[in-house]
Order: structure tokens, then C-alpha cells, then sequence
């Protein structure tokens, strides 16, 4: 029998996070895994599919390197990409492992936990009371309805950094992030890459915005159909086939491997939530702004509780927790303040609201743009595509920033800040930004709402008048 103040199900990114920080306030902590140490993160989800992606774009500005000057040849070896995926994670990988958090005080039990009450959780023989839980066990690839598809050998992010060779043809079903990240990463590597979305790509990102990667991507050679029905999937000669319905007929696409990253969903599966008290919903845990289940001595943070599916996220939620669960503080929390990026290149980054949002909650805003074009630095670089833009309230309060472009994920730290600040965009007129740097591009997308009240009437009879004063 164990009686932790704080018992953490899951060490992924948030149930790390929230056993690290109670731990260094002396606070006696359980971590319970069944799995591997750093959850999907480390594993099967950011870490690999960066490491892979890096990879691609140095395949990719060999390539085009011609302008600067340059001629090479590409030869891509799968093997040794692999390899580099593997040693990025196994790099990483003690930063997250059991013998770091037992050194950090952390207690970590490897096992499937499961609530038979509503203050305990048992693991094998062991049984945890704790003054509070959080569950913090993420979510997994959704397969869609599909007939057929559960027959294949199908990928996800979960199984396909584990490939030995390059696929000579990738069907990825679904255009979201994930979709579009690895498509274009696989495309890059020498795989001819096709992708099925039902709906519109990138659906959650500025049309406006999404557009600019969605062109790169064409133009890279990458086939993305949308609004398409996926009628059944087989085999096929190549390996998978799919068939489109296609008005009164159908069409048929041969691929040699299928990658699924069409959503995801949270893992509740055998926690015992009932015997618990724990409501969940189509999402995942039901939680309040507090990030409190139905069971006020439960939390739920992270993919579990329903909102953004992102590291940040949960490592977000894991601080509100410790706040309140610690120190007794009010918390809310407040996914809007939660910045993404999708990590395509061109990258697509935005904080707080698109224009849609801003204009279906505020009526009247104003838009700023900048283009990467007008950049020194972006022209010396040769990267040109893209641009950022800026909602603002009609009193030019920061309501949203989107980025396309060059690191653009970099980039809109500041603009979440501004969004979370509440500032004003005549702020962003007077930071000093170092020369040349693609920062500028903020920097003058906010001098620009101003400059052409600079040209008015008004401003030049002032002008004129303190000129004759001398």
C-alpha cells in the first residue's frame, strides 16, 4: 500500500511534467507506465518525426541549391535515416527515463493502472491512495471507418519511423498536420506521395495562410485530393489499393504502403474511470477549467482531457495543476492561449484567433500582412514564400498572428505573447529587432497599420506647422 500526495498515470509529456515539479517541492509522487518513458513525444510522435523531417530538408536544399551556385547530386540512404531518427530519440531518451525521475525522488512503478475507487488506483499487486490523481495518458491514432482497412498493414506515427526502406509510393489518408508533415518528408526522401482528406486540408488553420503550404507541396510533386470518399481498401499489386468513389463510379490508386493520420483518440481503456467517478466524453476526459475530473481528487491533462493535442499543451496544463493541486491557487485554463505550428516547410504557425474566429466573436477587426519577399534576409536566403498576418481588434488590441514561412514556428513566440498580454499592436513598433533577421517581418507588419496615417492631412499641417517654428 502507497500514500503519495500525488499518484501521475502516464509519463508522457504532461504526467512527466506534474511528477518533476511536485518532486522538486518535496512532494511524495507515484509515476505510473505500462509503456515506454516519454510517451508518444519521445517515441512515436515529435521527436521522430522532426528528426525525420530534418533530415528530408537536407535532401531538399541539395537539390535546389542550384541558385547559390552549387551543383550536387542527392543519393538518399533509408538505412542511415533510420538510423539518425533512432539516435536523435536514444539521445533524448534519458532526459525522460526511470532511473532520471527515481534520481528526482519520483516513485516509478511499470504497469497498467486501473481505479477501483474513487482515491485508488491499483497497479499488479501494488495499491496507490493518493491525496490527488492525474491522468495523464495521451491518445493514440483513430483508424477511420474504412471497410477493409483493418485488414492491411496499415502505418501510423506509431509503426512508421520502424520502416527499412523508403516506400516507392505513400498513400497517407488524411490532410491535417501529421498527414502533411510526413507526406512531404517521405516526398523529400524519394517517395512518390499521394493524400486523401475527406474534407479541406489543414481545416483548422487561416484558408489564406494553409494555402501557401499547400502550393509548396504541389509543386514539390505531392498529390493532395480532397473531398474524396474512400469507398474500400485491399491489397493491390503494388502492395494497397484504394478505391475512391468517384460520383456513379470509382477510381482506383495503387501505392506500395498507407499511412493513417486521420485524427486521434484519447487512451481511457481499462483505467476503470466508473469505479472512479470519472465522466468521459467523445473527446476524452470531462474536465472543468480547472483540469478536474467529475472526481474532484482527479485531474486529467494533456490529449486525455480533450483540448489541443500538443506537447506544449500538456506541459501547460501540468503547471496549472501543480498550482492548484500544490498550492491551492485558482486556475483556468485557457486553450486559446496555446500557439501550434505544422512543420512543413514552408512551417505554418498561429497564436490566439484566425481572422474567422476574431471576426465571429468581435465583429469589426483589422488585418495586418507582411511578405517574407520584403525580408533582407529571407532574399539572401532564397526562402520568399509566405507571410505574416495580424488580427487586431478595432482599437488594435492583438487577437491573433498567423505565420507562414521559414521559421515561422520560431517566430510566433512573440505573437502568442502579445496575444496572452493583451498588447497592443503599437507595441510591436518599438521593439528592436537585430539585422537582418526574418523577425523584422512582425516588426514591420506592425509599422505598417500605421503608415498610412502617417501620409494623412492632418499629419502633414501639423508637420508644416512645427516646421514653422522653426
Amino acid at each position: 500500500m502507497l500514500k503519495p500526495d500525488i499518484c501521475v498515470i502516464g509519463a508522457g509529456s504532461g504526467g512527466l511534467s506534474v511528477a518533476a515539479a511536485a518532486a522538486a517541492f518535496g512532494v511524495p509522487v507515484v509515476l505510473i507506465e505500462k509503456h515506454r518513458m516519454g510517451g508518444d513525444c519521445l517515441n512515436t510522435g515529435c521527436v521522430p518525426s522532426k528528426a525525420l523531417i530534418a533530415a528530408a530538408r537536407r535532401a531538399h536544399l541539395v537539390r535546389t541549391s542550384g541558385a547559390f551556385g552549387i551543383e550536387a547530386t542527392v543519393t538518399v540512404d533509408f538505412t542511415k535515416v533510420r538510423a539518425h531518427v533512432h539516435e536523435v530519440i536514444a539521445a533524448i531518451a534519458p532526459n525522460d527515463s526511470v532511473e532520471r525521475f527515481r534520481g528526482l525522488g519520483v516513485r516509478v512503478i511499470k504497469g497498467e493502472a486501473r481505479f477501483v475507487g474513487p482515491k485508488t488506483v491499483r497497479v499488479g499487486d501494488t495499491t496507490i491512495q493518493a491525496r490527488r490523481f492525474v491522468i495523464a495518458t495521451g491518445s493514440r491514432p483513430a483508424l477511420p471507418s474504412i471497410p477493409g482497412l483493418e485488414r492491411l498493414p496499415y502505418l501510423t506515427n506509431e509503426t512508421v519511423f520502424n520502416l527499412e526502406q523508403c516506400p516507392r509510393h505513400l498513400l497517407v489518408i488524411g490532410a491535417g498536420p501529421i498527414g502533411l508533415e510526413l507526406g512531404q518528408a517521405f516526398r523529400r526522401l524519394g517517395a512518390q506521395v499521394t493524400v486523401l482528406e475527406a474534407a479541406a486540408p489543414l481545416a483548422k488553420d487561416d484558408p489564406e495562410c494553409a494555402s501557401v503550404v499547400l502550393d509548396q507541396l504541389a509543386r514539390e510533386g505531392i498529390d493532395i485530393r480532397t473531398g474524396v470518399t474512400i469507398a474500400r481498401m485491399d491489397t493491390g499489386p503494388a502492395g494497397v489499393r484504394a478505391v475512391l468513389q468517384m460520383g456513379a463510379g470509382e477510381e482506383a490508386i495503387d501505392a506500395s504502403h498507407v499511412l493513417v493520420a486521420a485524427g486521434r483518440r484519447a487512451v481511457v481503456e481499462g483505467l476503470g474511470l466508473d469505479a472512479a467517478g470519472i465522466s468521459c466524453g467523445r473527446n476524452g476526459i470531462v474536465v472543468d477549467k480547472g483540469l478536474r475530473t467529475t472526481n474532484r481528487h482527479v485531474y486529467a491533462v494533456g490529449d486525455i482531457a480533450g483540448g489541443p493535442q500538443f506537447t506544449h499543451a500538456a506541459n501547460y496544463h501540468a503547471g496549472l495543476v501543480i498550482r492548484n493541486a500544490l498550492f491551492r491557487l485558482p486556475v483556468s485554463a485557457d486553450d486559446s492561449l496555446i500557439p501550434r505550428v505544422t512543420f512543413t516547410d514552408p512551417e505554418l504557425a498561429h497564436a490566439g484567433l484566425t481572422e474567422a474566429q476574431a471576426r465571429a466573436r468581435h465583429g469589426a477587426v483589422r488585418v495586418a500582412r507582411w511578405p517574407y519577399r520584403e525580408n533582407d534576409r529571407a532574399q539572401a536566403e532564397r526562402e520568399t514564400h509566405g507571410h505574416i498576418k495580424v488580427v487586431m481588434s478595432a482599437r488594435g488590441r492583438i487577437l491573433g498572428a498567423t505565420i507562414v514561412g521559414t521559421d515561422a514556428g520560431e517566430l510566433i513566440s512573440t505573437w502568442a505573447l502579445a496575444v496572452e498580454r493583451r498588447m497592443n499592436i503599437r507595441a510591436m513598433t518599438g521593439v528592436v529587432v537585430p539585422y537582418p533577421t526574418r523577425a523584422e517581418i512582425g516588426k514591420r507588419a506592425a509599422i505598417d497599420v500605421f503608415a498610412r496615417g502617417l501620409t494623412s492631412p492632418l499629419v502633414r499641417r501639423i508637420i508644416g506647422w512645427l516646421r514653422r517654428l522653426g
